[in-house]
């Protein structure tokens, strides 16, 4: 069951996890609290993911170590201890680890939270709002609880970093050029190198890039990369070696393709 949850789970409160079955089918139970935020811890060993699944909560993906790493349709995020991400009820995610990562199940009930994002939205860790999450994890009265989830609604700050997505081609040609980087970031094969093990020209391979993506190749590759960059970004690589590792030939201009594409050079978004 590599890849999928395996762990021991401590909880301090019953958590809702509606897991989504082939068919779309959710089933879960819904947790209930003191007041509107319900919160949990699960220890996840480095490449664990849980599957696809959907909260009738809203959800605030947190790791106080390690780095969570969510998937929302083609949507990618990696979440240091500094940041978190606002997931609105009925988002369908998947959730998984890089490092042995400490995550936090927060969940927060719509009708009594006055956040109303409609779009999954990151939000900066502050010392603050660690500091509270930290707190409301305890057993807390209710009289203190209710004030201090009211603090973490007005202390949330939503921070304007696009996400990096990589959709898949559908095309089985395409689609083998694109595992074969995916696996591979800094593989130095253009499509025309490409073409003889895809069976496609490179013409066609680009067509295909672009009728299945909505991006060009060229456009799709350095997406595979930052998104690669990632999960070695949030273990402390140094950014010479990240560069190298996902086929940037000097750290400039990596840090340029990140800054262009997520909004904040890479010592921004994962030193805040």
């Amino acid at each position: 069951m590599s890849g999928t949850l395996r762990s021991q789970r401590r909880v301090r409160k019953t958590l809702c996890c509606q897991v989504v079955s082939s068919d779309g089918h959710v089933s879960g139970p819904v947790p209930v609290g003191t007041g509107a935020l319900v919160l949990g811890e699960f220890e996840l060993p480095n490449g664990t993911w849980i599957p696809w699944h959907v909260h009738d909560q809203h959800q605030l993906v947190w790791a106080s170590r390690g780095a969570a790493v969510v998937n929302v349709g083609a949507a990618h995020w990696v979440l240091p201890p500094t940041m978190a991400l606002w997931l609105p009820e009925g988002t369908v995610h998947r959730t998984g680890a890089s490092g042995r990562t400490a995550l936090r199940g927060i969940y927060a009930h719509p009708a009594r939270c006055p956040i109303t994002w409609a779009e999954p939205r990151m939000v900066r860790i502050s010392p603050l709002l660690r500091e509270l999450l930290e707190y409301l994890s305890g057993d807390v009265e209710a009289e203190p609880r209710l004030r201090a989830e009211a603090v973490v609604f007005d202390v949330l700050e939503p921070v304007a970093l696009t996400p990096i997505g990589v959709p898949m081609p559908a095309d089985p040609r395409a689609r083998l050029v694109a595992e074969a980087l995916i696996a591979d970031p800094a593989d130095p094969r253009g499509l025309a190198e490409f073409g003889p093990l895809a069976g496609a020209s490179e013409r066609t391979l680009a067509r295909l890039f672009l009728r299945d993506t909505n991006v060009t190749f060229g456009s799709w590759r350095t997406r595979a990369r930052l998104r690669a960059s990632l999960p070695l970004l949030a273990a402390g690589m140094p950014l010479s070696g990240v560069a190298r590792r996902v086929g940037y030939s000097a750290p400039s201009a990596f840090v340029a393709a990140f800054r262009r594409a997520v909004g904040v050079p890479p010592g921004a978004y994962f030193g805040a």
